[in-house]
Order: structure tokens, then C-alpha cells, then sequence
């Protein structure tokens, strides 16, 4: 995956995401933000797989990367997260590990499938995982700040 520069690597997944945010109907203003958030997330994992990370921890990475972005465009422009988020995870979903994994089912090679298979739940829930971390850890600090604020009024 590291034949193409980074800068390629965006753009490609900031335009898979664009035509995502359309498909979802992310307004127009926030359009270019949510795809700018999977650009980033897909950099991000491929720039650790491309350093010898695996590709679990390079998408738990993205995930996060991916989820703190769209927590600051939502607080920057008062829309919820997961319009930022849905669009953005999208290229960090392991779907051709999941088309191998089903073609070695179909191929009878069962040991394979089950490597693949365990590697794309891991996949998946290191996205789940991710979000949620990165979910928490933002509302932690949104409560102690307003903490903090609230004590000094």
C-alpha cells in the first residue's frame, strides 16, 4: 500500500468518503470536514501498516484518529459526532479481509478462513472500541472542564 505517496492515499479515501457523506446526507457545509476525517484516518493506517504495525493496531489508530476529528468538527460546527464519524470510519472498514475470509470458506481452506476471520473481528472491534475510548475520554474532559468553569463562577 506505501507504493503511493500519503497525499494520494488522502485523496482517494477522502473521495470514497465524500461520495459516503452524500449517500448519507451529510449537509453540504460539513461535507468536506467528514471526508477530510476518513482521509486522515486512512493515512493514519496506512502509514503504521507500512511500518510494520499490524493492521488491527493501525486500524484501532485510524479509529481513533478518525473519532477525535470528528469530536472537534462537531464542536466546531454544533452538529452531532456521528455525522462526522459515520462517513469518516468508512475507509477503515476491513472489507477485503472479509472477502478473503469468505472466499477461503468457499475454497474449503478452513484454517485460513479462521486466521482471516479472527483478524477482521479484531478489526472491526478495535473500531467499535475506538470510538467508544475516544467517546469517553472527550465527555471526561467536557465535564471537567465545565467543572472547573462552574467552580470559579
Amino acid at each position: 500500500m506505501m507504493d503511493f505517496p500519503l497525499a494520494f492515499h488522502f485523496f482517494v479515501a477522502f473521495i470514497g468518503t465524500l461520495g459516503f457523506c452524500l449517500l448519507f446526507h451529510v449537509p453540504l457545509r460539513h461535507i468536506a470536514y467528514a471526508a477530510s476525517g476518513g482521509g486522515l484516518g486512512w493515512i493514519t493506517y496506512v502509514y503504521l501498516t507500512g511500518t510494520g504495525n499490524s493492521p488491527v493496531v493501525a486500524c484501532f489508530l485510524g479509529a481513533i484518529v478518525v473519532s477525535l476529528v470528528a469530536e472537534v468538527f462537531s464542536r466546531a460546527g454544533k452538529e452531532a459526532t456521528t455525522l462526522f464519524i459515520i462517513p469518516g470510519i468508512i475507509p477503515l472498514v476491513p472489507g477485503a479481509p472479509l472477502y478473503y475470509t469468505m472466499r477461503e470458506i468457499l475454497d474449503g481452506d478452513f484454517s485460513s478462513a479462521a486466521s482471516m476471520g479472527a483478524q477482521v473481528l479484531f478489526m472491526a472491534g478495535s473500531i467499535a472500541i475506538a470510538i467508544l475510548m475516544s467517546a469517553s475520554v472527550t465527555r471526561l474532559l467536557v465535564a471537567v472542564k465545565s467543572s472547573f468553569s462552574a467552580k470559579r463562577s
